[in-house]
């Protein structure tokens, strides 16, 4: 069975359009119109290792919070379905990834119940076109819309650019983990409720 969706939202401030294939091999396709975005989805895409392509036009003279935010909600939403009923996945993903001085954890649980826990001590200010205070609101519309129970964590680091592409790294590889297909669970759902 393929574990595959493509999700679209259109609202009077975005219109976004996300195709995941959580079987791929990090084949990335993204323009979100925000350089520095673009780079942390791609980041995100190759060491997740999905197939990942991301359209998003927004109301960037406004300022980039729409943008950023509805891709969160839109790609959440697409992890969500290519997941379906979840049998067979490893459920659980974690990783440390380590950006020169910086050094982030992420931790999740494909659980159904979405929220973030963020502590990440980013300053505010600008990366490039980026907002950096957005990278949270990105996770929270991610987790809450995909349904995983996301923990993201600043260990060390400095330079802002290397915190939050440590971060994007590192959930995209915890996301690797969580959503491989665990042989020795052949076709069960990896909860003793027997749903997730």
């Amino acid at each position: 069975m393929a574990r595959t969706a493509a999700v679209e939202r259109r609202t009077l401030e975005t219109a976004i359009e996300v195709t995941v294939n959580l079987d791929g091999t990090g084949q990335v396709d993204v323009s979100t119109g925000i350089g520095f975005f673009d780079h942390m989805l791609t980041a995100f895409g190759r060491h997740s290792r999905l197939d990942l392509t991301v359209k998003a036009e927004g109301d960037l003279q406004v300022d980039g919070h729409h943008t950023v935010e509805d891709t969160g909600i839109v790609l959440g939403q697409a992890l969500a379905q290519a997941l379906d009923d979840k049998r067979g996945i490893t459920r659980f993903g974690s990783s440390f990834v380590p950006m020169d001085e910086a050094l982030v954890l992420a931790a999740l649980d494909i659980s159904g119940r979405g929220q973030l826990h963020w502590d990440v001590e980013v300053p505010f200010g600008m990366v490039g076109d980026f907002d950096t205070q957005l990278a949270r609101e990105f996770f929270i519309a991610l987790a809450t819309n995909a349904g995983i129970t996301l923990h993201v964590r600043q260990l060390a680091g400095d330079n802002v650019h290397h915190i939050l592409e440590a971060a994007f790294k590192a959930c995209g590889r915890a996301v690797r983990e969580a959503v491989a297909i665990d042989p020795a669970l052949a076709d069960e759902t990896p909860s003793t409720k027997g749903v997730l």
